[in-house]
């Protein structure tokens, strides 16, 4: 079946995009396989270079970027002018810092006797990506392998086939050659094929709990490494000292973010019941009064969201909370119309009976848990089968420091919303997946980690 490229703001089709033939994705392994054994003779410091050029090339198409995601996907082109300058930042972070994280570093063994840990290529990096984040979830992927000179196959979403496409002209235009990297249009048997190329040697996908399964389970049977960022139910603290002028603001950022459809979105609001009333307060009215509408226009404050079936599901979630006890604090939810809108909704008194409360919520719908201290906050914040991000607000950074180190997850942000850096490692546990994307840990989660020994 063909990639569809729907626009979420018209419901309507822009492009169809065929799926590749077996003997094309022969061809496609073959050369990333010539590129894997061309690129163990040439210096890190060529391709270093090569990825500046890159950044370069993403920095001057930024504007075309955000466009293709605006109709793939239905970000804002302010948010998709964002997530290009991230994945501009990520390039040169790994351009500047990867060859001095690279060097060998030297150990000691048995009373002074020397060792060295080589970091080398191991091949092909199978890469499974989701709409939500086209170009920036690629680039996690693609540029510390790129940097190692491990080549990178690709499987995207296909709502996004056109941001796909797009991806790879710029890395033909960028010159970092034949092999490096390849968009393929492939179904679900053909990516499990290429998993079971001999060739292959590493997964990493960005998905769902269910599609980490399947992944993971492929890559196990052909005893591969692979790396899995999943889902989140992430918790958004508010303490009753913080600042609640900046933790109101934070929240509704943080939750409404890329329409809601952020595995590290602010899902639960986890409020101190000292200050419940007034956080509450804050954040009802932006929610209700929010701006939906074009992700082209920069005034939009809110993007439909990726799909018709994202809003069905949705609403079906929230329907099913109701039921099960929930109360509406915000009343929103799917907007009669051509696009895919789906206006907020703050839900309270979930309990741990009701579905919702284990759920993670894809889109514009948040949880208010009103909680007595911070015993209480550490508690209902580790009660979930995510550990993806988090955040906690305090005016006493100490209090917030401690509490922080108390919930299981895989980032917590203090007295600011979780966000993406090149420099910070970036992944979690639990059911939210494994591995590490991004810093230092991110460069070496695909290399073979070598340690030559001296007698």
């Amino acid at each position: 079946m063909a990639y569809k490229v729907i626009n979420p703001y018209s419901g309507k089709l822009v492009k169809e995009y065929e799926l590749m033939s077996d003997d094309e994705i022969a061809e496609k392994l073959d050369q990333a396989e010539q590129f894997y054994k061309a690129q163990k003779k040439v210096p890190v410091s060529q391709r270093a270079k090569k990825l500046l050029n890159f950044a370069e090339v993403l920095e001057q198409n930024q504007d075309k970027l955000a466009k293709e995601a605006a109709i793939n996907m239905g970000k804002r082109v302010a948010e998709g002018r964002g997530e290009v300058l991230l994945c501009v930042n990520l390039v040169r972070y790994y351009a500047n810092k990867g060859p001095s994280l690279l060097e060998p570093k030297p150990y000691k063994y048995a009373d002074g006797k020397k060792a060295l840990l080589e970091h080398h290529s191991i091949g092909i990096v199978a890469s499974i990506e989701p709409w939500n984040f086209p170009y920036s979830q690629v680039i996690r992927v693609l540029a510390p392998n790129y940097l190692l000179g491990n080549p990178v196959v690709l499987k995207h979403a296909g709502i996004v086939a056109g941001c796909a496409k797009l991806l790879e002209d710029l890395a033909i235009e960028a010159d970092l050659g034949d092999g490096a990297f390849a968009n393929l249009f492939v179904s679900h048997k053909q990516i499990a094929e290429i998993i079971a190329d001999e060739r292959v040697q590493g997964v990493a996908l960005t998905g769902s709990e269910d599609a980490g399964r399947i992944i993971a389970g492929q890559a196990g049977k052909s005893l591969i490494k692979s790396t899995m960022e999943l889902g989140g139910s992430d918790v958004f603290v508010i303490l009753d000292d913080a600042d609640l002028e900046l933790a109101v603001n934070d929240a509704i950022g943080a939750r409404l973010r890329n329409a809601g459809q952020v595995c590290t979105s602010a899902k639960r609001y986890v409020v101190e019941e000292r200050v419940a009333e007034k956080f509450i307060s804050g954040i009802k009215q932006k929610f209700t009064d929010i701006k939906l509408g074009d992700p082209l226009i920069e005034n939009t404050e809110l993007a439909p969201l990726s799909s018709k079936e994202a809003v069905e599901g949705l609403q079906k979630q929230v329907e099913e909370a109701i039921a099960n006890g929930a109360d509406v604090l915000v009343q929103g939810g799917p907007v009669e119309g051509d696009g895919y809108f789906f206006k907020p909704v703050v839900l309270t008194n979930i309990k741990p009976e009701n579905p919702a409360y284990y759920q993670e919520f894809f889109g514009p719908v948040a949880q208010i848990h009103v909680v007595p201290d911070d015993e209480a906050v550490i508690e209902l914040a580790n009660d979930s089968f995510f550990g993806l991000a988090g955040a906690v607000y305090s005016q006493n950074v100490e209090r917030a420091h401690a509490v922080a180190s108390e919930i299981e997850t895989g980032q917590v942000f203090i007295n600011r919303p979780s966000g993406a850096h090149p420099e910070l490692p970036f992944g979690g546990v639990k059911h939210s997946g494994y591995g590490r994307e991004m810093s230092d840990l991110g460069l070496y989660e695909f290399a073979n980690e070598k340690i030559i020994v001296f007698n």
